[in-house]
């Protein structure tokens, strides 16, 4: 069993639209053509996350099975060459139970991993990263967002440690800030990923409530992973209607059932307990139509399949591309 600190420390280091057609008018007898029905998600993407066994068999193979499929995006995770020695470490003790190893440029030059995104017509808007990194190395961090040509680098979650507390999350609100104006100045965004703690009232406020009413959308953007904010308590349509422009980015999976964690999702283990309940976009009982259109309007711009260690991800890449692809609105 992997280990839960350790695991949270590294993840903190992954209704269709209807048209009504114009009718004729009564008083011209002219009629108006229909709107033309545009695709709700325009490019696809995908979280690497989701299919770590094909990337470390082929990953050149894979980045072309996904190009052609169809996606246009794709999420890194890190650690990173460049990142700090205890997520180096960390992720070196995790991998064997695990049972896979690879992360970051998968064992490339960024210069090389980048010619071969762009020649399969695959960009990288955002890549995860862990907070330590983040706090100690933002100069490499940003060369590595601006040889990747992305825009946004942020952490899965907050280590469990660092949680503990509504007075936590309060500093960790203004300390995301200040990581997200030196990274504004560096020509990037800092992201935060929600994982289904913080939902729920504790002690009479909710801890994610509180880093929305202190983050600041212009340095910091949110990255709203549906399954875990469901799974958390939450209605993640109703985060979007209350917090426009604050989420930026999207992870996208279904639930084959509605569930909900036992306790209030602050550690993996709990986590864990949920991943048989994951299905791929359109396979399960979420109303991902609803969210995403309100995801649009909300100010969303990038939005990926992230179905964790899919255990079919041939088929899941390829039903989750044609379920998305097909939304109009």
């Amino acid at each position: 069993m992997i280990d839960r600190r350790a695991f949270v420390n590294l993840l903190g280091a992954g209704a269709a639209g209807l048209y009504v057609a114009g009718c004729a008018s009564a008083s011209d007898e002219t009629s108006e053509e229909a709107p033309v029905p545009t695709s709700l998600v325009e490019r696809v993407g995908l979280g690497l996350f989701s299919i770590p066994h094909l990337l470390e068999e082929d990953f050149e193979g894979t980045m072309r099975l996904l190009a052609d499929i169809g996606y246009k995006e794709i999420e890194i995770y890190g650690p990173y060459p460049f990142s700090v020695p205890a997520a180096q470490e960390m992720w070196a003790a995790l991998t064997p139970q695990l049972g896979f190893s690879a992360s970051g440029y998968y064992g490339m030059e960024p210069e090389g991993l980048r010619s071969l995104l762009d020649d399969a017509g695959l960009s990288v808007p955002s890549l995860h990263i862990d907070l330590g990194t983040l706090r100690e190395r933002i100069d490499e961090t940003a060369e590595a967002v601006q040889m990747l040509g992305a825009r946004y680098a942020g952490i899965a979650a907050i280590p469990e440690q660092e949680r503990a507390a509504l007075d936590d999350y309060r500093r960790l609100a203004d300390e995301f800030n200040e990581i997200g104006r030196r990274a504004v100045e560096r020509g990037f965004r800092f992201l935060y990923h929600n994982h289904g703690y913080g939902l729920q009232e504790v002690d009479g406020a909710i801890p994610m409530h509180i880093l929305l009413e202190r983050l600041d959308p212009s340095v910091v953007a949110l990255e709203m992973d549906i399954y875990w904010t469901v799974a958390g308590g939450a209605d993640p349509v109703e985060y979007l209607q209350n917090w426009p422009g604050h989420y930026r980015l999207m992870h996208l999976k279904d639930m084959t059932e509605l569930v909900r964690f036992e306790g209030n999702g602050d550690n993996p283990q709990e986590w864990m307990e949920l991943f048989p309940f994951m299905a791929s976009p359109g396979a399960g009982v979420l109303d991902i139509a609803a969210i995403v259109a309100e995801a649009k309007t909300a100010g969303v711009e990038h939005f990926y399949v992230e179905r964790d260690l899919a255990p079919d991800p041939a088929n899941m890449l390829q039903a989750s591309f044609d379920f998305l692809n097909a939304l109009q609105g």
